[in-house]
C-alpha cells in the first residue's frame, strides 16, 4: 500500500517535470500575450496514467512551473488551476465513457472536454486580468489550435504507449 503511494508520487513528479519540459520545448508566442505549447499532451497523459488526484497535481504543477520559468508569472496561478482541472475532467470523462465505448473514443472525448476547460479557463482569466472579455476572446482561436494538437497527440501517444509499454502496470 505504501509502496503504491510512493510509486504514484514518484511518477507524478516525473510527469510534472515532463509537462514542464513539453510546455517549454515548443512555445509559439501569440499576439494575446500567451503562447501555444505542447504541454497539454502531458496534461492528458498524466490524467490517464495517474488518475485525477496525482494526475491533476502533475499537470497543474508542471504547467505552472513552465509559466514561472518562461516569464509568464502572472499566468502561473491560473495555469495551476486550469491544467489541474483539465486533467481531472479528462480522467472522469474517459472513465465514464469507457464503460460503454471503446477506450480510444473515450480518451478522445476526455481530451476534448479537457481542452474546452482550457479554452474557457484562459478566456475567463484573460477577461478578468485585462478587464475586457471582448479582448479575452481574441485568445480563443490560438487556444483552439493548441487544444486540437493536445487532443490528437495525447490520444495517439497514449495508444502507442499502451500497446508498446506493457511492463508498466499504469497502462
Amino acid at each position: 500500500m505504501k509502496s503504491d503511494k510512493i510509486q504514484k508520487l514518484t511518477l507524478a513528479g516525473a510527469l510534472a517535470a515532463l509537462t514542464t519540459v513539453a510546455t517549454l520545448l515548443i512555445q509559439i508566442p501569440s499576439p494575446t500575450k500567451g503562447y501555444i505549447n505542447t504541454g497539454d499532451v502531458l496534461v492528458n497523459l498524466s490524467a490517464w496514467i495517474l488518475g485525477p488526484l496525482y494526475g491533476g497535481a502533475a499537470a497543474g504543477i508542471g504547467s505552472a512551473l513552465a509559466d514561472l520559468i518562461s516569464g509568464y508569472t502572472v499566468y502561473a496561478p491560473a495555469t495551476l488551476i486550469i491544467k489541474a482541472a483539465m486533467a481531472v475532467v479528462s480522467y472522469f470523462v474517459y472513465k465514464r465513457l469507457s464503460q460503454n465505448r471503446k477506450s480510444f473514443f473515450a480518451r478522445l472525448a476526455g481530451a476534448a472536454a479537457a481542452e474546452i476547460i482550457m479554452i474557457l479557463g484562459y478566456a475567463v482569466f484573460a477577461g478578468v486580468l485585462y478587464g475586457s472579455f471582448s479582448s479575452a476572446l481574441l485568445s480563443v482561436p490560438e487556444n483552439i489550435v493548441q487544444g486540437v494538437f493536445g487532443v490528437s497527440v495525447s490520444v495517439a501517444l497514449y495508444e502507442l504507449l499502451r500497446r508498446n509499454v506493457t511492463k508498466l502496470s499504469v497502462f
